[in-house]
């Protein structure tokens, strides 16, 4: 495993991308340790350019665990990265039916609550975090996960990786909204083309679909507890995860 960069590697063409760990000396955990950093990276889509596709390969990624749906996957394939595998297991993102006729920014973020709900209710999106989780504990470090933008079914999964890592709440929703931040070039460019060909008031209707919200994980929260009390209930009970993998994730990323 290949030393990770000291900060922030940014990717030109890949502005999401990210370590898991945040920077320096990586998340502080409960227990008075740190996440360590170069173990688990987050990304969007890797439509990389060649020099990007090296940085990669430079910091030794093993596997590339693609989020997206076959569509996604088929309009826009990853790059390859040397030395990594590809694997796909799909999550359902924001179902194109569901926001192509949004009335209002209401609306949308309705919609987003509702695809946070999916992931800890849906069985397919539990079988697929089960799926990740299982390779991220068990295959060659360091790995890279990614969906489409890197902000939701990406987000969901760092945050059980740093809930596992034992990384307080108020930490984890500060790098889950990092997304805003970090990309928001790309959310630029997309609100500028959906202002061109759909008018300009449509910008704040479909705005909420391209960033990351407080409520938007809340809700995922609620559902947790509502169904298992506890994330720890949820990765055991709906995820099926056993105390060994459990171990094996937090020993790797706790240092």
């Amino acid at each position: 495993m290949t030393d990770a960069p000291a900060e922030l590697l940014r990717l030109a063409s890949a502005d999401n991308f990210r370590d898991v760990a945040g920077t320096g000396a990586g998340y502080p955990t409960r227990d008075g340790g740190h996440v360590r950093r170069g173990v688990y990276y987050r990304s969007n889509e890797l439509q990389l350019t060649d020099a990007d596709a090296g940085s990669l390969a430079d910091l030794g990624i093993t596997h590339i665990h693609d989020l997206r749906g076959q569509m996604e996957v088929d309009a826009h394939p990853d790059v390859a990265v040397p030395g990594a595998t590809w694997h796909h297991v799909e999550v359902t993102g924001i179902p194109t039916e569901m926001v192509s006729g949004l009335a209002d920014a209401d609306a949308a973020n309705r919609v987003m609550r509702e695809v946070y709900d999916a992931f800890v209710r849906s069985p397919k999106a539990r079988a697929s975090y089960r799926e990740l989780l299982t390779d991220l504990a068990t295959e060659p470090l360091p790995q890279l996960f990614h969906c489409t933008a890197g902000k939701d079914r990406t987000g969901w999964a760092a945050v059980l990786l740093l809930e596992i890592a034992g990384v307080d709440r108020a930490t984890i929703l500060e790098d889950y909204l990092l997304t805003n931040q970090v990309s928001s070039a790309t959310r630029e460019k997309y609100l500028a083309l959906i202002g061109e060909h759909l008018g300009a008031d449509k910008v704040a209707v479909y705005e909420p679909t391209m960033v990351v919200d407080e409520s938007f994980l809340q809700a995922a929260y609620v559902a947790v507890d509502e169904l298992y009390g506890s994330i720890d209930g949820y990765l055991r009970d709906g995820l099926g995860l056993d105390d060994q993998l459990i171990g094996a994730i937090r020993a790797r990323l706790v240092g």
